[in-house]
């Protein structure tokens, strides 16, 4: 290749020993610049079709649930626009939908697109649902800075919608000044021919909140820039192509900053009026029993530290080098590498950083030229940061289903720190966690911190194992298991000694978590709540331990199946025909029976996981299994409620809000939250903030404050727990992909200033405000 074409290829070309990255490079220039040329007729910003502009007496009249409609003249220029006044209830939606469904296709590679503005003085977090004839949906979101107006769209096909990049989000395909949708969930593939309806859905607020729509118009997508996803991440595992804050430029910026960060911390007394454990050591003394426990005081649910001072649990999950690698595109021929020991009591997503043997390295092969040509630097093994190269058997999803590994943090953590770099970071860490005023540890603590003396944590583990499973139809992380199965009680009693082992008695051991958003069901029809019951009883009691159980219930209840049959509207010829396998013809007819069988589903998983702990860990509390939001049938919360010494739930939201968890004053028990977190894309580098938006840092802070205030205003909560310590890596995390703005440090190892000082005001004064005074 020779002339300016050739020159220009060479200036991208990063400087390296990694030549097959640069031949993935030189053949990806190639491929985009084709791609250019064939979309360079297209003008940016192209409108196909306005949906809705809400000009004409034809205008679709909005569809509003705790919301109420208007038009009013629009805020920039004439015309009209629609105004949606949002209440604080735990969900809020406007909805457009068509006489007939709208058609999106036949226009090339589409987005839509529509303007908002937010009047009021705080950030309005907003989902996009697009929903097609068949039911199918997809839902992104977006925050919209208080005061001001942006144009918002979302990505409906073309390469950058459907890219298996390995990343929950990509970086802006073109470029621009709007704001883009992040994904959240739902399927990529809908039917664009038929769309019948589109929600502006808000979550959870606080406050009532007002926002003006307009122009939601269909517009073919810019040009694509070839190299949107080429070179995106520098040596230090930051964003390349953008600047922010607190990013690093070199490693002697890398260790000046660490040397800053030290003298601080060697500064600092943390928060005043703790005791040795983390509590409240000038507040009212209760019962010491040489480890934590829980009391109600003065109407309030506290946990209670071993020297019998006032407790609330105010910390950070997941701090551990587990889960922090991303994929690097290679894979190895050598298949020993995937070996899986059936006896592994831990996940791959939890498992230890896992080198590559020697002699299996010489099999390597590039497997996803898409992911490497993320990189801009990824080292030789024999190179001393090579020492970072790991591998993981399996992924939950992304671009390939196993693979090698990097993990940039653990770079960084040797180039900040040096040759006692792991030392090092367990000392800044403990050390931060006293500065920044946390009381505790969260979920997911690596192990090597079971033995601080400083600061107290929670243990976890998961069952994990060859049992029988059943399905709820919503199993994103894993099927449920048949808790009927012997081999599945085996494995519950293997996994709590191995916890056992680990946490040696330690008083420091708040209580024990085991397992992590099952996928109980969805509760908004009775077939979605009872799904897994129902997926038990398809099968055959020959096969099946659930089953099996299921079927002795209802003989037990039902004399003959000609009684069954009346009861549930069915048609079953004997006994043995249900045994082997029965469908509802009438899921409504069945729902007391489904609800008795699902409560003795719930009730002998939670029994076996307590009774075990119980067993082995007598000293220390169960604290559940950390339901999710999307997942709370009556019947599992009733059974966690009978077995569990601390309920416990990931709550995703900017406020603990009252519509949602308003249940828990009944339920009178002292409950936790195992997860939450707010991030932002503006000034981190990262392509996607996570699952509750801020615009920035400073209100990110805000954000947290608002969270955790909410939280210790409830009189049944004893903490909360922010998930995660590290922000994922900007090109995903190894096991699915997710590269969130999760983070209290970066993966530089820098911490966010605001997020810092916003955690220090709620955390010095929590227990005095907790209390009352």
């Amino acid at each position: 290749m020779t002339g300016k074409r050739g020159e220009k290829l060479a200036k991208l070309m990063p400087k390296g020993r990694d030549m097959r990255g640069q031949a993935i490079r030189m053949m990806l220039f190639a491929s985009g610049a084709i791609a250019v040329l064939a979309q360079s007729a297209l003008a940016q910003d192209t409108v196909i079709r306005t949906i809705e502009d809400f000009e004409s007496s034809r205008s679709i009249a909005p569809q509003t649930e705790n919301a109420s409609a208007r038009i009013v003249p629009a805020t920039n220029g004439p015309g009209k626009s629609l105004r949606v006044d949002f209440q604080p209830r735990a969900e809020d939606d406007v909805v457009l939908k068509p006489a007939t469904p709208w058609d999106f296709t036949g226009k090339g590679d589409v987005n839509l697109a529509f303007d908002i503005a937010n009047p009021a003085k705080i950030s309005t977090q907003i989902f996009l649902i697009i929903t097609d004839a068949n039911g199918a949906s997809q839902t992104t979101m977006a925050v919209v800075p208080a005061g001001k107006s942006v144009t918002a769209y979302a990505v409906l096909s073309g390469f950058e919608a459907m890219v298996q990049s390995g990343m929950r989000e990509v970086p802006p395909g073109w470029a621009s000044d709007e704001t883009k949708l992040f994904w959240r969930t739902g399927s990529k593939k809908i039917d664009l021919s038929r769309i019948v309806s589109i929600t502006i859905r808000t979550q959870a607020m606080t406050t009532p909140r007002s926002l003006i729509f307009d122009n939601f118009r269909l517009r073919r997508n810019p040009p694509t820039d070839p190299f949107f996803i080429t070179d995106i991440v520098d040596p230090f595992g930051q964003a390349a192509k953008v600047e922010y804050p607190i990013k690093i430029h070199s490693e002697a910026e890398l260790k000046a900053a660490a040397q800053k960060e030290l003298a601080q911390l060697a500064a600092s007394n943390g928060p005043p009026d703790r005791s040795r454990f983390g509590g409240w050591a000038s507040g009212p003394k209760v019962r010491g029993t040489g480890y934590f426990r829980t009391e109600k005081v003065d109407g309030k649910w506290w946990l209670v530290d071993p020297e019998g001072h006032l407790f609330f649990s105010s910390g950070i999950a997941n701090v551990r080098m587990a889960n922090l690698e991303t994929v690097t595109g290679y894979d190895f021929v050598d298949s020993s590498v995937r070996k899986i020991d059936p006896e592994e009591l831990t996940p791959e997503d939890s498992r230890d950083f896992a080198p590559v043997a020697p002699e299996v390295r010489g099999t390597r092969f590039l497997a996803s030229p898409i992911r490497r040509q993320m990189f801009q630097w990824l080292p030789s093994y024999d190179e001393p940061l090579g020492k970072h190269y790991g591998y993981r058997r399996t992924f939950h999803q992304g671009a390939l289903k196993h693979g090698e590994i990097y993990s940039f943090y653990g770079a960084n953590l040797e180039r900040r720190y040096g040759d006692n770099y792991m030392a090092k970071w367990r000392q800044v860490t403990l050390d931060r966690m006293k500065d920044w005023g946390m009381t505790s540890f969260g979920n997911w603590i690596d192990p090597m911190y079971y033995d601080n003396q400083k600061m107290p944590y929670f243990a976890n583990g998961w069952i994990i194992g060859d049992f029988k499973t059943l399905s709820s139809g919503f199993d994103y992380w894993s099927p449920l298991p048949d808790v009927y199965d012997p081999e599945f009680k085996r494995r519950a009693r293997l996994t709590i000694e191995q916890i056992a082992r680990e946490v040696k008695g330690s008083p420091w051991c708040v209580g024990v978590f085991v397992d992590n958003e099952k996928s109980w069901g969805r509760v908004d029809t009775n077939r979605n709540r009872y799904a897994a019951v129902i997926n038990a009883l398809a099968k055959s009691a020959a096969d099946s331990p659930a089953k099996a159980r299921f079927v002795e219930m209802l003989r037990g209840r039902y004399p003959t199946i000609a009684a069954l049959n009346a009861a549930w509207k069915s048609q079953y010829a004997s006994w043995d025909a249900f045994g082997a396998g029965a469908s509802l013809p009438d899921v409504e007819a069945a729902v007391p029976d489904l609800a008795r069988l699902f409560a003795d589903y719930a009730d002998t998983y939670f029994r076996t996981v307590r009774d075990e702990i119980k067993r082995v860990m007598p000293n220390h509390m169960y604290m559940g299994v950390r339901m999710a939001e999307w997942g709370m049938p009556e019947e599992v919360t009733q059974a966690a409620i009978k077995y569990s010494d601390v309920l416990s739930y990931n709550v995703y939201r900017e406020d603990f809000h009252e519509d949602t968890w308003g249940f828990l004053k009944k339920v009178d028990r002292p409950t936790i939250i195992g997860e939450f977190h707010i991030g932002s894309t503006s000034d981190t580098g990262l392509y996607h903030p996570g699952l509750v938006i801020a615009t920035d840092q400073t209100d990110r802070g805000r954000i947290y404050e608002q969270y955790m205030n909410s939280i210790l205003a409830n009189p049944m909560m004893v903490g909360a727990h922010w998930f995660q310590y590290v922000d994922d890596p900007v090109t995903g995390r190894a096991y699915d992909g997710e590269n969130y703005n999760v983070g209290w440090v970066s993966n530089t190892d820098m911490p966010y200033p605001e997020l810092v000082a916003a955690g220090k005001r709620f955390n010095y004064d929590l227990y005095r405000r907790r209390y009352g005074n």
